[in-house]
């Protein structure tokens, strides 16, 4: 590996380290020779990655005594232990693209369309109207129903929408750009849905996810699957144009776990970059030809008469802090939730289970 971007790779393994408290304040590390030798790099290399560490100010350097894990990182204020967790997040991401032989000018294109795009999304929210509840989150086809019919379940009052992916709703619920998100995110490691993202994104709060179901996720085909597709390895065939969705989407979070696991490169992938916010768009994008096969919910697949390969479920849950939980639209929206009536409505649509629809689980 180029010595120019590995400095970045053993800075980041550090900074891992004290992050996760495995180095903790006061703690010595190796010196720059054993460093080297452990990463079979040179001491320059080493140096500077314990210099980009003192910049980020988790370690001190002083002459005769080596570098040490800075006395203040255990009590420093959130806000720069979070930047410094971002900034090797940035790092892992930019060393992971510029080994699969992107350009530095490739990346700062793609990241400006990105972050062009995403300002766009999260574009600043009006206060809540009198009798307005804002939804921001993940697209779902009962969402979408809600939406039009809310006025029949709370009078007098609307439910505006604006999809923005999992990550989408939840940020703004913490900006207060929203009154619910909707979010249906794997957290890999725990193979939790959503918990343990809330904690993450609403540290303190109170905040309660009332399930709104479990979902078939898989492969939306065109009806009939004349390419005869079967699962995700057939996505890397020569010529097969696949449609995906958008960055921050819990749909993609799930995708990029599951290529992981399969052994699977984006880059293998024709169309992988071609994104769509919606299930629905992305069965449409099928359903005219302008893909072979896409990634999506079974019930999108049904509502364009596709067919569909199931491969994992997950969880949807309609995220709601404790002070809009307890007004009477939201209120009303739980009640209807679990309304039997409610959970056949739902099932009715394809690829929905609603044993636990309208369950209430609390964080904080």
């Amino acid at each position: 590996m180029d010595e120019t971007y590995l400095y970045r790779q053993v800075a980041e393994a550090i900074r891992q380290e004290i992050l996760q408290g495995k180095l903790k304040a006061g703690d010595r590390l190796p010196s720059l020779r054993n460093m080297a030798e452990r990463w079979n790099c040179t001491v320059g290399t080493v140096q500077r990655a314990y210099q980009e560490l003192a910049r980020q100010k988790l370690v001190v350097s002083r002459p005769g005594q080596g570098t040490r894990v800075s006395e203040t990182t255990a009590a420093a204020s959130p806000l720069p232990m979070r930047r410094a967790a971002l900034a090797h997040r940035a790092e892992a991401f930019l060393l992971e693209v510029l080994t699969a032989g992107y350009s530095l000018e490739d990346v700062e294109s793609a990241l400006l369309q990105a972050m062009e795009r995403w300002r766009v999304i999260e574009r600043e929210q009006p206060a809540s109207e009198a009798g307005v509840l804002r939804f921001v989150g993940s697209h779902d086809l009962v969402v979408t129903w809600l939406a039009s019919h809310f006025s029949e379940i709370a009078l007098r009052h609307r439910l505006q929408l604006r999809f923005a992916g999992s990550l989408g709703g939840l940020i703004a619920l913490a900006e207060g750009k929203a009154d619910l998100a909707g979010s249906h995110l794997l957290d890999e490691e725990s193979g939790e849905f959503n918990l343990p993202f809330v904690r993450r994104l609403l540290p303190g709060q109170r905040v309660a996810l009332v399930t709104l179901a479990q979902r078939r996720h898989g492969l939306i085909l065109a009806a009939g699957n004349p390419l005869g597709i079967r699962g995700l390895e057939d996505l890397t065939r020569p010529g097969l144009r696949f449609v995906n969705r958008q960055r921050g989407s819990g749909t993609r979070l799930w995708l990029d776990m599951a290529l992981r696991r399969a052994g699977i490169l984006a880059e293998q992938i024709e169309g992988y970059q071609d994104e769509r916010m919606t299930h629905t768009a992305v069965a449409q994008a099928v359903a005219e030809g302008q893909a072979d096969v896409g990634v999506g919910l079974e019930a999108a697949a049904r509502s364009y008469c596709l067919d569909f390969i199931f491969l994992a479920h997950d969880r949807y849950d309609l995220v709601i802090p404790e002070a809009t939980l307890t007004s009477a639209p939201v209120q009303a929206l739980v009640n209807w939730l679990q309304e039997a009536q409610t959970r056949r409505m739902i099932e009715g649509l394809g690829g929905y289970d609603v044993h636990q629809t309208g369950k209430v689980t609390w964080v904080g």
